[in-house]
């Protein structure tokens, strides 16, 4: 399982390189059930590996000129904010037993996975319909100009999202910065993981002192996956990005609904502490 593990680490990589996003939604499942990762710690985990895959991808954006500096602080302060708030203080005060539904006991763990699966089929969706949604974006994007409340406003929620769950957000992020800060499509790809690599990383200090966390897997997995972001951008030329990434989406639709039906059905120590 540890090789297949190490296999799916360069995969978030490769994910990024290819088609600018997506990668964060495999790395929670690859750290539980390829590498035997509470779900907790794991999403911990998730902030430190998407954050720096992240800030190594948006360098060569950064260099093509399409990452806009004022739209990442203005849509990144509240989402730091948040997401430092959330693993700081939120998410220690989840109680080991959340509550009970007849004989399902749902426990810390499984609310953070029932959460993260959900958004896994909220990010197949945007993956799946990805044509039309560029074609949106295209259309509406003009002069920039800040909508300065619904920046703040989503700023803030995908920082309390990704405190919860562990992954970047980007399905929300890109359409954010396109809607509400006019940003062209590619320059909201490059923004996007600038916004990411700082508020995942900022919210990862935000554990420290909470778990005990094993470096050396840390360090591995994040390796693996900065050399997947080098792979996937260099195979990027010779790819129909839009093709991979509905592909991509329904997979990742698949493993949302598999991790709900697993975690809701299949968990015997929810059932287990129901039953006592």
């Amino acid at each position: 399982m540890e090789i297949a593990g190490y296999f799916a680490s360069a995969l978030i990589g490769i994910s990024l390189g290819l088609i600018g996003g997506g990668g964060s939604i495999l790395t929670v499942p690859v750290l539980v059930y390829l590498f035997g990762v509470d779900p907790v710690l794991a999403t911990a985990y998730s902030l430190f590996i998407v954050g720096s895959t992240s800030l190594v991808g948006v360098l060569p954006k950064y260099r093509e000129g399409l990452v806009n500096l004022k739209t990442a602080v203005i849509f990144g302060i509240p989402s730091i904010l948040a997401v430092y708030a959330t693993r700081a203080w939120l998410v220690p005060l989840i109680p080991a037993h959340v509550f009970s539904i007849g004989d399902l006991a749902v426990t810390k763990a499984m609310l953070m996975m029932g959460l993260f699966a959900i958004l896994m089929v909220f990010a197949s969706i945007s993956m799946i319909r990805t044509k039309k949604s560029a074609a949106v974006a295209e259309v509406e994007t003009g002069p920039q100009k800040f909508n300065y409340p619904m920046i703040l406003m989503e700023g803030a929620v995908v920082g309390v999202l990704t405190g919860l769950v562990g992954a970047g957000g980007g399905f929300l992020i890109i359409p954010a910065l396109v809607l509400f800060s006019k940003l062209p499509m590619k320059q909201a790809v490059g923004t996007s993981l600038l916004i990411i690599a700082a508020k995942s990383l900022f919210g990862f200090t935000g554990d420290l002192g909470h778990y005990e966390l094993d470096w050396a897997l840390l360090g591995t997995v994040t390796s693996l996956a900065i050399v997947g972001i080098f792979i996937g951008n260099r195979l990027s030329r010779n790819v129909d990005g839009d093709k991979l990434k509905k592909a991509f989406g329904w997979f990742v639709l698949v493993m949302g609904v598999y991790i709900l039906i697993k975690e809701l059905y299949l968990n015997p120590a929810a059932l287990a502490v129901a039953t006592h």
